[in-house]
C-alpha cells in the first residue's frame, strides 16, 4: 500500500525513454519509433501513450512578446493496459509529420513530446528534439528566392489567428532584397502551406517607402501587401529557374 502511494506521487513508479527511427524530418514524412517503458515499484495502470508534435512561437501581448508552446499533432499510440512492477515493455508507433510542421531553422524548435496517461498517479513524459527540413517543393521554392536575389534574414513562429489555419500560429521566414529588387521592397516574407499534390504561398510583399505619399503609408502599414499564388508539383519540377521567373511576375506586379 505504500508503495502504490509512492508511486502515486511520482516516486518508484513507470520511467519512459521514446526512441525515433532518426532525428531529421521533412514535413508530411513517416515518423516511426518505440516508446520503451520501465515499470516501477507496483503494478499501474497505463490508460493510454499520447505523443504529440510541439514548437514553439511567440505572440505579442501589451508591447511584450511571450513564448509560448504550441501543438503541431497529437497521436494516441497504445491502447489501455496494466505495466507490472518491474516490467519492461516497448511500443512501436508511427505516425506523419503534419504538413504544417515549422522547419527548424532560425528560432523554431521542433520536439516529439511523449505522455504516458497513468491512472492514479504522476504521468510520466518524454522529449525528444528533431530537425525539420525542407521538403523538395520547398527547397525549389526556396533555391528560386535566391536567384532572383532573395537572402533569408530570420524565419519565427509567430501567433496569427488569420493565417495560421487550424493552428493559432504560422512560420514566416523573412527575406530582403539584395538584387534586383533592392529599390523597391523592404522585405519579403514568406509562408508556405504544403500539400501532396501542391505548395500553396503566402506572400508579404512590403513595399520600400519612396516619396511622401508612400512614407505615409508606411507608417500606417498600408505598403504591404498579401498575395496567396500555388504551384504543383509538376510546376515545381521544372526547376527554381523557371518558379523564379513566376515570382518575379507576381512580386513585380505590387511594387
Amino acid at each position: 500500500m505504500f508503495n502504490r502511494f509512492l508511486a502515486s506521487i511520482g516516486i518508484g513508479s513507470a520511467k519512459i525513454d521514446t526512441l525515433l527511427e532518426k532525428a531529421r524530418y521533412s514535413p508530411g514524412e513517416e515518423v516511426r519509433g518505440v516508446v520503451k517503458i520501465q515499470g516501477g515499484s507496483v503494478e499501474q495502470r497505463i490508460e493510454t501513450i499520447q505523443l504529440s508534435v510541439m514548437t514553439e512561437y511567440i505572440r505579442e501581448s501589451n508591447d511584450n512578446k511571450i513564448k509560448q508552446h504550441g501543438e503541431v499533432g497529437r497521436y494516441q499510440v497504445s491502447v489501455p493496459f496494466t505495466l507490472q512492477s518491474g516490467e519492461s515493455r516497448e511500443v512501436p508507433f508511427s505516425f506523419r509529420l503534419p504538413h504544417q510542421t515549422p522547419l527548424t531553422i532560425g528560432r523554431a524548435p521542433v520536439w516529439v513530446k511523449t505522455e504516458l496517461d497513468v491512472r492514479g498517479g504522476i504521468d510520466p513524459g518524454d522529449n525528444d528534439r528533431i530537425d525539420v527540413i525542407p521538403t523538395a517543393a520547398m527547397n525549389t521554392v526556396l533555391e528560386a528566392l535566391g536567384v532572383i536575389g532573395f537572402r533569408l534574414r530570420k524565419a519565427e513562429c509567430e501567433y496569427s489567428s488569420r493565417l495560421g489555419g487550424k493552428m493559432p500560429f504560422i512560420q514566416e521566414l523573412e527575406f530582403v532584397p539584395t538584387t534586383q529588387f533592392r529599390s523597391q521592397l523592404d522585405e519579403l516574407e514568406v509562408m508556405f502551406y504544403p500539400s501532396d499534390h501542391e505548395l500553396e504561398l503566402v506572400l508579404q510583399i512590403d513595399r520600400r517607402a519612396r516619396g511622401l505619399s508612400s512614407f505615409f503609408a508606411e507608417a500606417m502599414n498600408m505598403d504591404e501587401s498579401f498575395v496567396r499564388t500555388r504551384f504543383t508539383n509538376d510546376q515545381l519540377a521544372a526547376g527554381p529557374q523557371v518558379i523564379a521567373k513566376q515570382l518575379t511576375d507576381i512580386i513585380s506586379r505590387y511594387v
